[in-house]
């Protein structure tokens, strides 16, 4: 886990296979803000392919919640150009042969913290583009 993440403590993960419904099996919250990375699991293997997040900070430093938060964006947020990753991500782990999905989420804004999700998201893709010298494969762009 990165250092960063640390002090966020209303987080979580969950798996997700081909055969699941990825509405069922998600258990981000409705109404948090945050990031989430997914990583691809093979055996005892795990590799970073994505980070996401969602939630906007206003001027007045307030938080601009999309309908559904971090659930949402997980389960119905476009990826591979299909509409909602509860379609696409097993049409991708189909393509790539991936065994399951590993997702961690954390909310990076709320009462506790107040941490702009998307700073958050690109101190997780800085730090992974330092490490390998590139983006997840599954992140297109930042």
């Amino acid at each position: 886990m990165y250092k960063e993440l640390k002090k966020f403590k209303t987080q979580n993960t969950f798996t997700f296979t081909q055969e699941d419904s990825l509405e069922t099996v998600c258990n981000a919250p409705e109404a948090g803000s945050g990031v989430f990375m997914v990583y691809a699991v093979e055996g005892e293997e795990k590799e970073l392919i994505m980070v996401g997040s969602t939630g906007t900070i206003q001027n007045d430093g307030t938080l601009k919640i999309k309908n559904g938060g971090l659930y949402d964006k997980i389960v119905n947020g476009h990826q591979f150009a299909k509409t909602g990753r509860k379609y696409s991500w097993p049409a991708q782990m189909k393509l790539e042969n991936i065994e399951r999905l590993e997702v961690s989420w954390y909310e990076t804004f709320n009462e506790k913290n107040k941490v702009i999700p998307t700073f958050v998201e690109g101190q997780m893709l800085q730090n992974f583009l330092d490490e390998n010298g590139k983006l997840p494969r599954w992140n297109v762009a930042f």
